[in-house]
């Protein structure tokens, strides 16, 4: 994920609602668009998406409603499989931990809900979060910001 400010957002629409791909003008946006897209910070959330039969029906179920706070063996009861089988289905499959990949779905929803500019504690609660406060704490590690003050446009 990339944070897309002002000036590359603007560029990306230009670039994307150009007619002439031929042109030198063409050219010269394309160059500053990829030097800025070059510079852009990234942003450390990361959602990968199963492959796994079992894992995606498992993950359906969360993305659904991320604030579910369901552990491992009870989803894997609901799906069919262990919890150890799912544990290595998700190192082995997606390349992270269970916990690791509900945060990270869970952090990519409050996104969204913040953007909608959804109250934090509204957020916190809905995104599985116990409190307000353990989640701008995970928030502001993982962005370096607190989500109150988090860009929603």
């Amino acid at each position: 994920m990339l944070a897309v400010g002002p000036l590359l957002r603007e560029l990306i629409i230009a670039y994307t609602r150009g007619e002439d791909h031929d042109s030198d003008e063409r050219a010269r946006l394309r160059a500053v668009l990829l030097d800025q897209l070059r510079a852009s910070p990234q942003q450390p959330l990361h959602l990968p998406t199963p492959t796994s039969p079992l894992l995606r029906t498992l993950c359906d179920i969360l993305q659904a409603d991320p604030g579910d706070g369901r552990t491992l063996a009870e989803l894997g009861r609901e799906v069919g499989a262990s919890d150890r089988t799912l544990s290595r289905l998700f190192r082995s499959g997606l390349g992270m931990t269970f916990p690791q990949w509900r945060t990270q779905l869970r952090l990519h929803h409050a996104l969204v809900l913040l953007t909608e500019r959804t109250p934090v504690t509204t957020v916190a609660h809905q995104c599985g979060w116990s409190s307000a406060s353990a989640f701008i704490d995970v928030f502001r590690r993982t962005f370096g910001h607190t989500p109150g003050s988090h860009p929603t446009d």
